[in-house]
């Protein structure tokens, strides 16, 4: 449900077992532990030199994007749309919280 985008990080859950209501995000391995606002400000400041890339994990894209600029700006603008619509997930596929 996560990784479809249908549980979001602040979305209150309950096991099973414990009666008390936390974040999804508390929960181990569902959400990314990078977070959501550090990549989208990494993404508007340092996104044509591949640093956001870099931070989510996904090194042979962040070189690429900085060996090209950004894809002269373009590749940045979608990275940036992207990161803001919550549609990138880190290098392991897991949604950022």
């Amino acid at each position: 449900m996560a990784t479809a985008g249908q549980l979001k990080g602040d979305t209150p859950v309950r096991s099973t077992d414990n009666p008390n209501i936390f974040p999804a995000k508390q929960i181990p391995g569902l959400f990314s532990d990078k977070e959501w606002l550090t990549t989208l400000l990494l993404s508007l400041f340092l996104g044509g030199l591949g640093v956001d890339r870099f931070y989510l994990g996904q090194t042979g894209l962040g070189i690429a994007k900085l060996l090209t600029c950004g894809g002269c700006g373009i590749w940045s603008l979608i990275d940036l749309v992207l990161i803001a619509m919550r549609k990138l997930p880190d290098s392991q596929g897991r949604p950022l919280p």
